[in-house]
């Protein structure tokens, strides 16, 4: 009887083990699939992000992008295993803010929130598990716990394609990382929730994530305007001063970031204003509104022993400190609103603009252990991977009660976050990683800067600001090294031309911001996200040196350094030392921005830019709303003339967004998208034309005036 009951035992926990994901189509190219036991507590749950339904139910109908039976799970020692099959030549991109790599196939990731350490393994401001295949579709894993994935590095014996044996000896094309056809994932706990989004293409797979996340970010439009980050324990004076220099070069200025010096105590933080430096905020915020600028304030959210609020919060806050200062459970609901009302009544109500969230990413050395405790219950693991998200979610719910949007700066975040008005930045400071992060966070529905802040020469100087002026967020962070746009002479002049060139570009960078937000389309993101790029060729293993690498192996090669920016712009920096670099265009007729000059077509291309230039090309038909160059972003309803830049010889269609540029109303239907066409006449010419204003709906737009590049 007692074997019979083993026998039992053992069938029951084989079938437990081997049950089969149950899948549900939640959208049209939306799956959900559950096995096992989930947490409840999970990146989406934590984010509290909304489907946009209603978009994400016109879309497309598609297939299951998978063979759902080669879509495995398994419990084993009561932790889940998932595997995805790969098809041979299939790439996956994402899984993270990576810095060095575009092609994820063949690494080993351990997706963690972290600061960023100098290689991408996994532990990094913001570990995404979603990745997206080069075949149309993407996968998350809604796990908030640490995730291992092992993209297409295991070799099973009963794999569908099982690798090729060779013999090193004799064969030169062996391999030290065999075939693999399979996405493992380590999932430690005893289930996991899965959600597969099919598309056309990987672009279509991406936006239906991001609608499924909410949509993107939408920043106000002060947001896409220029910021400098004052030095360290500025006072208001000093404040005033800079904001009056930056008037007197005729540099724009939208919002000015303090740093942590504007508090009483910082690191950990008191939230209230030291009065020594800063004796009267509220006049120092409407002092300078009125000159157009707005104020940022940095932070981090541990609360110090002399904080106002540190004896009401501490019941409330976790098991372990951060240098010295309790941590808010920001789970907890308590806590939150201890911390929400300090927060409004010493900076939001008087008119602060927003925040700079720090150090809610790593090192593990001061922040929490992985066994800290927190009165919600949630555990010291997905406290880690959520933190940064949960500061997020908290202080935008504050604007929100005010209608006001924000736009601020934050150092870890998460899926589900896609539509948190913060962007990503770090201490790491290398210029061509900068732009392989900016090239990745489209994959991962992040935003990410690759901010200014110091320079050895005016060149590197000039060549780190013109990449800001083609990110999410154009800034300078001078809080050590009191650097200011005109602080390199030599290129001063020129540092101007595209400061004022952001502001110019803002109808086109806003109109991209509100696709993203309405159709989940990555405001910036990679070449291989565009139709008719062929990037993707094998890196020669000519005179390599075996004897230094003797695993050596050909990859694929990787277009890390070029990107677009919104529907039509190429942008290929130049860094320092350079004063030419190869480009790689999609097929079609591409043009140079600043000419209109036609410079090639599906082809590589060497870019020998004029005056310092940053390379920046537009596709054939390409249609560019601007506007003059300003000191600030519109106010609030106010009209602005538009200057509409057609390249090319193709006609051209673009959608303009418009609303009030700062307040949430568009929420409840108050925007309008004028349409823009270009067409030939009778005569063979082309004319454009923009769409009449909706009626009862934002106009802001002045007069209209076209440019035809290159004619």
């Amino acid at each position: 009887m007692m074997r019979l009951w083993t026998i039992l035992l053992l069938l029951f926990a084989t079938a437990a083990s081997a049950q089969p994901i149950r899948w549900q189509e939640e959208y049209p190219g939306v799956w959900k699939g559950t096995f096992g036991k989930p947490d409840n507590y999970t990146l989406l749950s934590a984010a509290g992000a909304t489907p946009q339904a209603a978009t994400l139910e016109r879309l497309q109908s598609v297939d299951f992008p998978l063979p759902k039976m080669e879509v495995h799970a398994e419990l084993i020692d009561g932790k889940t295993y998932l595997r995805f099959p790969l098809q041979k030549n299939e790439q996956i991109y994402g899984l993270g803010l990576n810095f060095q790599t575009v092609h994820q196939r063949g690494k080993i990731l351990n997706l963690h929130v972290d600061h960023y350490g100098g290689k991408d393994n996994g532990r990094t401001h913001a570990p995404v598990p979603f990745y997206v295949s080069s075949r149309g579709y993407g996968v998350l894993v809604n796990s908030a716990q640490y995730l291992t994935y092992y993209v297409g590095t295991g070799v099973r014996k009963d794999a569908k394609v099982p690798a090729e044996v060779k013999d090193r000896n004799t064969d030169k094309s062996w391999n030290s990382r065999p075939y693999s056809d399979a996405v493992e994932v380590y999932v430690p706990t005893e289930g996991a929730e899965v959600y597969v989004f099919a598309g056309i293409n990987p672009l279509d797979a991406i936006k239906r994530y991001n609608l499924f996340c909410g949509g993107g970010a939408l920043p106000p439009k002060w947001g896409l305007g220029f910021t400098q980050r004052v030095q360290k324990l500025y006072t208001a004076d000093e404040v005033i001063k800079e904001v009056a220099e930056f008037e007197e070069h005729g540099f724009p200025l939208d919002f000015i970031g303090l740093e942590p010096g504007w508090q009483s105590k910082a690191y950990p933080c008191s939230f209230e204003w030291d009065k020594g430096r800063f004796p009267n905020p509220e006049a120092l915020v409407k002092k300078l509104a009125n000159k157009g600028v707005r104020l940022n304030l940095w932070t981090n959210p541990y609360i110090s022993p002399e904080s106002p609020i540190s004896k009401a919060i501490e019941p409330f806050t976790g098991s372990h400190t951060v240098w010295n200062g309790t941590v808010p459970d920001l789970n907890h609901a308590d806590a939150k609103c201890i911390l929400a009302g300090q927060l409004s009544r010493s900076q939001i109500d008087i008119g602060i603009s927003g925040y700079k969230i720090d150090e809610v990413d790593g090192y593990d050395y001061y922040l929490w252990p992985d066994m800290a405790k927190f009165p919600s219950g949630i555990s010291g693991i997905q406290m880690r991977q959520t933190y940064g998200v949960l500061a997020q979610k908290l202080t935008d719910s504050l604007y929100r009660q005010q209608n006001k949007r924000t736009f601020g700066l934050v150092r870890a975040s998460n899926a589900g976050a896609n539509n948190m008005p913060y962007v990503i930045y770090n201490d790491y400071y290398s210029h061509q990683d900068f732009i392989t992060a900016l090239v990745n966070s489209g994959f991962c529905g992040v935003l990410w800067t690759p901010e200014v802040r110091g320079s050895k020469t005016g060149e590197e100087w000039l060549r780190r600001f013109q990449t800001v002026v083609f990110s999410p967020m154009a800034m300078i962070n001078a809080w050590s090294s009191g650097t200011k746009p005109w602080s390199f002479p030599e290129v001063a002049e020129k540092v101007k031309y595209y400061a004022q060139l952001r502001m110019e570009l803002m109808p086109y960078l806003y109109s991209e911001f509100a696709k993203y937000h309405f159709e989940g389309t990555p405001p910036f993101r990679a070449m291989v996200l565009e139709e008719g790029f062929q990037g993707q060729t094998k890196a020669s293993l000519n005179n390599q040196d075996l004897e230094t690498n003797p695993y050596l192996e050909a990859v694929n090669k990787e277009v890390k350094d070029q990107y677009m920016c919104g529907e039509y712009l190429l942008v290929a920096p130049l860094f320092t030392g350079e004063s030419t670099r190869k480009v790689l265009l999609p097929k079609g007729n591409w043009y140079d921005f600043y000419s209109g000059r036609y410079v090639g077509n599906g082809e590589e291309i060497v870019a020998k830019p004029e005056d310092d230039r940053i390379p920046v090309y537009v596709k054939d038909g390409g249609i560019i709303p601007m506007t003059t160059a300003r000191l600030h972003a519109p106010a609030a309803g106010e009209k602005v003339n538009l200057i509409i830049r057609h390249y090319g010889e193709k006609e051209g269609m673009y959608n303009l967004y418009d609303d009030d540029g700062l307040s949430f109303d568009y929420e409840k239907g108050a925007y309008s998208w004028r349409r823009i066409v270009l067409k030939r006449n009778a005569s063979g010419k082309l004319e454009g034309d923009i769409s009449a204003p909706d009626k009862n709906k934002p106009n802001t737009i002045g007069t209209v005036k076209f440019e035809f590049m290159g004619q």
